[in-house]
């Protein structure tokens, strides 16, 4: 049994690896600010409440409890918030981790290091797109992710720090058993809106932002990623840095691209509603295409998703429906 720390383990992908984590049999603490966790989706193990802009709250912390490895989900997350607003995403994801790996240096040994990074770092069109893609963030967000993974190998050479970095691909869907989902409010991802717009469409509009992208149907291509086997392959790479696996950088996705026209489509399925979404402009920021390439974390840490689209989208529509 591992001590595990889950920051931001309030949030969407934290609270599903808490679960996670602690059903494998660890022992879970979860910190977060709550800015957009929220307090009743920490049902797996004891939450701590504090944020990452507070050194005092994190020697704290690990003053009364020493992990074994540290998974690091928090982060601010909007694309285009990003771009208008670039110095609050470099406070909180850049300085906010390098306060949380100065805290875990002070431990009497290091633990090992899980970092929830994104598919944002690439702007790569070829499919699929393997960890040695050319890395060229093209948002602030993007670029926050970047600087971090780029500190954790400078720790790791410098001090020893065992880490792994988990670029996420379009993480979604919800917890199949119905107890977890994406609770943002506002929704930013395309899902989430999808399905409350097939609740009330008035009251939540959506549109496809640009219809001329270079992609078959000119629509944004993602790899829409179900939130438990992310979930399931971050506790797969604390795992292997536990049994002495060295440092390395992950894609963790399905392989498969869909456009958000397929979305519609798969939640207009799954739903029974028909959506009128118009189109507007193009999103600043945004690459056409991203689907990940796992070979890497198939063949190292056997990660396979169980999820498809369809499973994504029923599970998150489940949610939605009992939590609206």
């Amino acid at each position: 049994m591992a001590k595990v720390l889950v920051v931001g383990g309030a949030g969407f992908l934290g609270s599903h690896a808490a679960k996670t984590f602690t059903r494998a049999g660890h022992e879970v603490v979860v910190f977060d600010n709550l800015s957009t966790g929220n307090r009743d989706a920490v049902r797996y193990g004891k939450l701590v409440e504090g944020d990452l802009l507070d050194r005092a709250a994190l020697a704290s912390l690990f003053s009364s409890f020493t992990p074994n490895a540290i998974l690091h989900t928090a982060a601010k997350a909007g694309i285009a918030e990003s771009v208008d607003h670039p110095a609050a995403y470099y406070e909180a994801n850049v300085t906010g981790s390098l306060n949380l790996l100065e805290a875990a240096r002070a431990l009497p040994a290091w633990p090992a290091f899980i970092y929830a990074s994104s598919c944002a770092v690439y702007s790569a069109t070829e499919e699929p797109v393997s960890e040695l893609a050319p890395i060229a963030p093209l948002n602030a967000f993007a670029r926050s992710k970047r600087m971090v993974e780029e500190i954790l190998a400078d720790y790791g050479r410098a001090y020893g720090m065992p880490w792994v970095s988990l670029r996420c691909f379009n993480a979604a869907g919800a917890d199949p058993e119905g107890e977890l989902g994406e609770r943002r409010d506002p929704p930013t991802h395309l899902i989430p809106r999808l399905l409350l717009n097939a609740l009330d469409a008035r009251a939540h509009p959506v549109q496809v932002f640009g219809g001329d992208y270079a992609t078959p149907d000119g629509t944004c291509v993602r790899d829409y990623v179900h939130v438990a086997d992310l979930a399931e392959g971050h506790l797969r790479a604390m795992e292997y840095l536990l049994r002495g696996g060295s440092s390395e950088t992950f894609n963790l996705g399905t392989n498969q691209g869909s456009s958000v026209r397929d979305v519609i489509r798969t939640v207009e399925r799954v739903t029974g509603k028909k959506l009128h979404v118009p189109e507007t402009t193009a999103r600043a920021g945004d690459p056409p295409r991203l689907v990940a390439g796992s070979k890497k974390a198939r063949n190292i840490l056997s990660f396979v998703p169980r999820h498809d689209l369809e499973s994504v989208v029923r599970t998150a529509w489940n949610y939605v429906k009992d939590h609206r």
